[in-house]
């Protein structure tokens, strides 16, 4: 089995998984902020116009925009400095390490949504669709 082979043609599906399956996760944290689904306490008085607000509106836009992979590459870059503002605004100045913070999704996230604005969005994405078309 030659695995520089396998990588190669699978790596576009394997891209494409891994963004619709991060952006469902990272819509559910829209979601409970927005519409209370699923019920986090902490956001039951959450106002729209408040910052927490603001984060909820770019990640149900952002994260039904990444996992149709439409501009997935100007909306990951966006989504990524989201969460680089939210783990230097909320986890960062409780301690340096994000074990302790509770930092590590907040930086995952940032990482992983800086990797799709370079990579793309893979197989099963719009964007590929519309590149096709022309």
């Amino acid at each position: 089995m030659d695995l520089a082979r396998l990588a190669t043609s699978s790596s576009p599906y394997v891209l494409g998984i891994l963004r619709i399956v991060t952006a469902l996760l990272f819509l559910q944290h829209g979601t409970a902020k927005l519409f209370h689904f699923p019920h986090v306490a902490r956001f039951d008085k959450l106002e729209l116009w408040s910052l927490l607000g603001l984060a909820g509106v770019i990640e149900v836009v952002g994260g039904i925009l990444l996992l149709l992979g439409l501009f997935t590459r100007p909306v990951a870059f966006i989504l990524s400095g989201q969460m680089a503002v939210a783990y230097f605004l909320a986890h960062a100045k409780t301690s340096y390490f994000p074990i302790l913070n509770q930092g590590e999704l907040a930086a995952l996230y940032c990482f992983v949504f800086l990797y799709f604005a370079a990579a793309g969005g893979g197989a099963f994405a719009l964007d590929g669709r519309q590149k096709s078309r022309r």
